[in-house]
């Protein structure tokens, strides 16, 4: 029998190890957009190839798809509060290991490429690991609350860390660094004062049946298929991310501030958005809520593409990023409620993996294109996409198109 929804606003705030939690997901958050922002400009000051800025999402992916089969039986066998940790440490060294090429001056796009290979190590280990510890940090009718809260945390550092990013670069790259260094090492010591939580471990023997449990769910589930799939072609179609340095430089001619916007734009929308559903989360047609936060992500991005003034493109991705918060929202809800505990390390490491693919293998897809016919073309292109594969999921998942509510089915 599924449990009702707490009707209190700030419930998961009553529960100590889920505040702490949330400030630590948010300092690495806000860090890891202030890194994104400078390793992006810096790369393409010192290159002015967008191909390089597509390989730098393809570098921090491959880890999460080489990897995807250890990841998530890691987070289902061992304690992961400290697999939260450990990783939050190595990020932090990562940071390190930057700002030490910049100060240097030997920052140079392969030495990078390798720094941000561990990076993605780090994030491929850590991601399930996260995703599978928020549940057990509260209670069931906390649970929603908890997932609002959450994306509200990563979008509010979606909105400052890129101004805050470009804003500190506009300075020096050092001082970028050096404030991530510091917010990643806050975030580790925040997840060592978590208190160890109950977790229901898998004591089954590893073999191969073991380790892909996760797929074997995800594809017996036809809503929470359709939920992963539709986000993961969505966002790797539509991502822009990649060629904002080129659209701050060279198409609308703005600054390192100019990119800080840019980047802060679709946080900014989602940020509203998620406050909204913290307070008013969805109860009925989320299957509809979710086709049509994906159809105006689509337009969002076909706008930004053909855009040339920077009020409307900063307006464009705004909406891009309210829409995508819907869309993230009911996945994100759908998962950590309708997947079982004993599972759910291997089932977010699937899904990290497909979000991995529609982010930073997006990127690569963006750079690449924006290298062989230009960056507005490959927006546009994707934009387009986009509102394609909206109406074939549409029409192809209608279990997903049909749900009304996102509580746990009967088992």
């Amino acid at each position: 029998m599924s449990i009702p929804a707490s009707g209190d606003r700030f419930a998961a705030f009553r529960h100590s190890s889920y505040t702490r939690f949330f400030l630590s997901r948010f300092f690495a958050a806000f860090a890891i957009q202030i890194i994104s922002v400078s390793v992006g400009w810096q790369m393409y000051d010192e290159t002015r190839n967008p191909l390089y800025l597509g390989l730098i999402g393809l570098f921090q992916f491959l880890p999460s798809l080489l990897l995807i089969l250890v990841t998530g039986t890691v987070a289902d066998r061992y304690n992961r509060r400290m697999i939260m940790a450990i990783c939050m440490v190595v990020g932090a060294a990562c940071a390190a290991a930057l700002l030490g090429l910049t100060i240097a001056g030997a920052f140079t796009p392969w030495l990078v490429f390798a720094i941000l290979v561990v990076f993605g190590i780090e994030r491929a280990f850590m991601g399930p690991a996260v995703q599978s510890l928020g549940p057990n940090l509260v209670p069931e009718r906390d649970l929603a609350n908890a997932i609002a809260w959450n994306s509200s945390s990563w979008q509010t550092a979606s909105i400052l860390g890129p101004v805050f990013g470009g804003l500190l670069y506009g300075v020096n790259a050092t001082s970028a660094y050096v404030v991530a260094l510091v917010l990643l090492a806050l975030a580790a010591i925040l997840v060592f004062m978590i208190p160890k939580p109950a977790q229901r471990t898998s004591a089954t023997k590893v073999d191969v049946a073991h380790l892909l449990a996760g797929f074997r769910f995800i594809f017996s589930e036809k809503v929470v298929l359709g939920a992963i799939s539709l986000d993961l072609f969505a966002v790797l179609l539509g991502g822009a991310v990649a060629l904002m340095p080129i659209f701050a430089r060279d198409v609308l001619e703005l600054g390192p501030w100019g990119l800080g916007l840019l980047r802060a734009a679709p946080g900014i929308g989602a940020i509203f958005v998620a406050i909204w559903l913290a307070f008013h989360p969805i109860r009925h047609h989320a299957g509809i809520a979710m086709f049509v936060g994906v159809g105006f992500f689509g337009l969002g991005t076909l706008i930004f593409g053909l855009s040339s003034a920077p009020w409307l493109s900063i307006t464009a991705l705004m909406i891009m990023g309210a829409a995508d918060m819907i869309s993230v929202y009911v996945r994100e809800t759908l998962i950590a409620l309708w997947t079982p505990d004993e599972v759910r390390g291997r089932v977010n490491a699937v899904n990290m993996v497909f979000v991995g693919a529609s982010n930073e293998l997006g990127e690569f897809r963006a750079g690449t294109m924006a290298h062989f016919i230009g960056a507005v073309p490959a927006v546009v292109i994707g934009g387009v996409g986009t509102l394609a594969v909206t109406v074939i999921w549409a029409l192809g998942f209608s279990k997903l198109r049909k749900i009304d509510t996102l509580e746990a089915p009967e088992r």
